[in-house]
C-alpha cells in the first residue's frame, strides 16, 4: 500500500489526529531534520511518525547507539512502520508519555524532538498537555522542531500554538516554506533555555 494511502486511510479514521491526508514532501522533511543536532545526539524523539518520511532521515543521521524513538498513536501505521527502519524504535503510544517511555530506555531528556503531530487541529487543552510532556523530556538547550501548514499557521489554534511556542522556548524561529509541500508548510525550530 502507498504510503498517500495508509495516510489517507489514518486521516479518514481519526481526522482531529492524523491531520494530513497526504505524507511530508522530502524537502520539508530535509528542512525538519536540519540543524537539530541529530549526528551528535544520544537521544532523539518524533512525535507522530506517520508513514516514516522524517523517520527515515532520522534513522539515516542518529550515530550508532543513540537512543532514537518515533512515537505514533494510530496502531495501523505504528505496526507498518515497526521495524522498517534501522535505529529508530517505533512506540505506539501518546505524545504525552514521552517522559515514561525515556525513563524506560535510562534516559532523563532527549536532545532533539521532532513534530509531525498536527497542532492547529487541537484544542488549547491538548496544545497544553503536549506541549509540556515536550517541554519536559527535553533537555536544557534541547532543540525541538515542528512544521506548521500555511493556511493553518494563520487561524486561531495556529495563532495560539506559536504564542505558546514563544512563552515555552528561549528562541522560536521560523524556517522558509517549503511550496512544493501539500499544503506548502514551514518548521518552527526551537531552542530550550
Amino acid at each position: 500500500m502507498s504510503e498517500h494511502s495508509r495516510l489517507l486511510g489514518a486521516f479518514v479514521r481519526r481526522p482531529g489526529r492524523t491531520g494530513a491526508i497526504a505524507p511530508s514532501s522530502r524537502e520539508l522533511a530535509e528542512l525538519m531534520t536540519a540543524e537539530m543536532g541529530l549526528e551528535a545526539a544520544d537521544t532523539v524523539v518524533e512525535l507522530g511518525a506517520g508513514t516514516g518520511v522524517f523517520t527515515r532521515l532520522i534513522g539515516e543521521r542518529v550515530r550508532p547507539g543513540t537512543v532514537a524513538l518515533a512515537f505514533e498513536i494510530d496502531g495501523r501505521l505504528a505496526r507498518e512502520l515497526d521495524g522498517t527502519i534501522s535505529g529508530v524504535r517505533i512506540v505506539n503510544d501518546s505524545a504525552e508519555r514521552i517522559a515514561d517511555h525515556l525513563k524506560a530506555e535510562g534516559r532523563g531528556a532527549a536532545d532533539s524532538i521532532l513534530s509531525g503531530l498536527p497542532w492547529a487541529s487541537f484544542s488549547r487543552e491538548l496544545q497544553q498537555t503536549l506541549l509540556a510532556a515536550v517541554l519536559g523530556a527535553l533537555r536544557p538547550g534541547g532543540m525541538f522542531a515542528t512544521f506548521a501548514y500555511i493556511p493553518a499557521a494563520w487561524l486561531p489554534p495556529g495563532r495560539r500554538f506559536r504564542r505558546m511556542l514563544r512563552q515555552g522556548f528561549a528562541t522560536v524561529e521560523t524556517t522558509r516554506i517549503v511550496w512544493g509541500n501539500v499544503p506548502p508548510a514551514f518548521v518552527y525550530r526551537c531552542r530550550k533555555a
